[in-house]
């Protein structure tokens, strides 16, 4: 009896095992699971499911922020041009540009010709001048189009280019053009002429030159007009709509006028989710517009931190220098590599600026130019707009056309913006009387040092500053050591 009784009971707490083993299978907490969503019997709570939307939907709209900047900073030109009456095909500017004129990384070591066109009712012509300019095409996405004068295939000689938009199916001249074909209906032409000898009258009268008209010329065609924008402030960067619900609406106005570019489609799959799809209205609710808002903020920080504290290896010039490339990748305009396209090194350069080519992006020398950024003073400090700073840059420089130097404020990755009215150290300029040793010394401060007036840069308190050193036509000496500038060091 009492053997039968053992059995019984022994076979009572196998199945309370069994029962207590399946119940581990089926039933799943947090702690279990190793993540914070709660699952019973293998289904989810009511809190998992908001909070894994929640988060699914925060980390797909962060990762979308990213790639689209550059589409969303691209509508910034679109509608800052518009604000100041440039309109595509009827109206281009002229600008010797200012730190009045807002725009990422802008310069004013030469001349701009903001030519905007607009491709929806047919191919355009550009008729580029033999001459020394510096001209480049992209589409609303900053993706590269093409590159004409200098840098182009007619290599300053002249020559005719011809604009398609996307998905064109009519007649192409069998000759006579340099053809391209955009992925958006809405680009921008981007000339700068370069100001021989330090003319820059000559400059600016060279970019009105350019011709602009369509393939097929209607009856009532009007040329279009070229307006003065030098002295007209402006804003073409998305820095008001970069933390907000407006960065998103903005890249929606995108969507829905441009055609679909297929190299896109995943990413458009990832706004299809967050409420972004092409022929419908973007109406978030009270919870997916907070989740936007949300990550706009991080995602901007994000790329902050990219541009400004980046930690790729590849960044650095030269070891014993603080100096960093601008440009991350060089093969091409869209951030190939062999194997992938370099995401990391996009964010970071449409983070600080507009545009990108394979002649903006070349590292040999000849014809084109180079970036490098500064930052740090040279024991590794961010600099600081309330102390001084001194720049020793030996010379010369090589640069078989010219050299600068530009401040930007860390905040508006613009030029910075005192009573100075000026944020450049230019070799034809500034610097054209005071090179001839084997150095200068430059001065970036709130205060000119005694004497130095004329090789200083006025800064802000408070107010962080980084810096590019352009060079156009680079020689050997900028990539085989036996030149570099050295680091900013404070003037106590």
């Amino acid at each position: 009896m009492k053997k039968i009784i053992y059995i019984y009971f022994s076979l009572l707490v196998l199945a309370g095992c069994k029962k207590e083993t399946e119940n581990k299978v089926t039933s799943t907490d947090s702690s279990e699971s190793g993540s914070d969503y709660e699952f019973i019997g293998g289904y989810p709570t009511e809190a998992a499911i908001k909070k894994a939307y929640d988060d699914a939907d925060l980390t797909r709209a962060i990762q979308a922020y990213k790639f689209f900047y550059p589409t969303v900073s691209g509508e910034g030109l679109v509608k800052g041009n518009d604000s100041i009456k440039i309109i595509p095909n009827k109206s281009f500017g002229t600008l010797d540009t200012k730190p009045g004129q807002i725009g990422f990384t802008l310069n004013s070591d030469t001349p701009y010709g903001p030519i905007p066109i607009d491709l929806s009712e047919g191919p355009m012509i550009i008729d580029i001048p033999k001459g020394p300019l510096i001209v480049v095409a992209m589409d609303v996405n900053q993706r590269w189009v093409a590159d004409m004068g200098i840098p182009g295939p007619d290599a300053g000689n002249g020559g005719r280019h011809l604009l398609l938009p996307p998905n064109y199916k009519g007649n192409v001249p069998s000759s006579g053009y340099h053809v391209w074909k955009s992925s958006s209906n809405n680009l921008t032409v981007g000339i700068r002429s370069l100001p021989v000898g330090g003319d820059v009258k000559a400059a600016i009268e060279r970019i009105k030159t350019v011709k602009v008209y369509p393939l097929n010329k209607p009856e009532d065609w009007k040329e279009p007009a070229w307006l003065d924008l030098t002295d007209k402030p402006q804003n073409t960067t998305p820095v008001k709509w970069e933390n907000n619900i407006k960065y998103w609406e903005n890249l929606n106005d995108v969507i829905q006028r441009e055609p679909v570019y297929e190299g896109y489609r995943n990413y458009y799959g990832e706004l299809a989710v967050l409420g972004i799809k092409k022929g419908q209205p973007f109406k978030p609710d009270a919870r997916l517009k907070a989740i936007l808002e949300k990550a706009a903020k991080i995602a901007n920080a994000q790329m902050r931190v990219q541009s400004f504290a980046d930690r790729r290896s590849d960044r650095i010039v030269w070891k014993d220098r603080q100096w960093e490339w601008v440009a991350l990748r060089f093969e091409d305009g869209d951030f190939n590599t062999s194997d992938y396209v370099d995401l990391d090194g996009r964010e970071t350069w449409f983070y600080q600026a507009i545009g990108a080519s394979p002649s903006m992006f070349r590292r040999k020398e000849g014809f084109g130019s180079l970036y490098w950024l500064g930052l740090k003073d040279a024991t590794g400090k961010y600099v600081d707009g309330g102390k001084t700073y001194k720049l020793t840059i030996p010379t010369p420089v090589p640069a078989k056309l010219f050299w600068s130097i530009t401040i930007y404020d860390a905040l508006t990755r613009s030029q910075v913006a005192t009573d100075q009215n000026k944020a450049a150290l230019r070799s034809l300029f500034e610097l054209k009387d005071k090179i001839g040793k084997k150095s200068i010394d430059l001065y970036f401060g709130p205060k000119a040092p005694e004497g130095k007036e004329g090789q200083w840069i006025k800064t802000l308190p408070n107010r962080g500053w980084f810096a590019y050193i352009r060079i156009y036509g680079p020689e050997a000496g900028a990539f085989n050591d036996t030149w570099k500038p050295g680091d900013f060091e404070e003037v106590k």
